[in-house]
């Protein structure tokens, strides 16, 4: 069985979002990010009633993306009190 490989790509929002966290918690999500290349794994959510398809889960942060065939989209970052907004 092969193992579904995906590419990342960030859209300009997420990447200021993430310019804007402490340099600490963006590497954590940067890491967490980059596990996504090999599978869907970790502590993630399929949306409903959103503009986007996922929530991934790293501690008081979520990072939301979208998944079209075999690239992840990160659309935003942020603190779980506004990513939804």
């Amino acid at each position: 069985m092969a193992i579904q490989r995906y590419h990342i790509k960030s859209a300009e929002s997420a990447l200021g979002d993430l310019r804007s966290l402490p340099k600490r918690e963006a590497d954590q999500i940067l890491r967490k990010v980059q596990r996504l290349e090999t599978g869907l794994h970790g502590n993630i959510k399929r949306l409903q009633n959103a503009d986007v398809g996922f929530r991934l889960r790293m501690g008081d942060y979520r990072i939301l993306f979208d998944v079209v065939g075999d690239t992840i989209m990160i659309q935003k970052v942020g603190n779980r009190k506004d990513v939804y907004e």
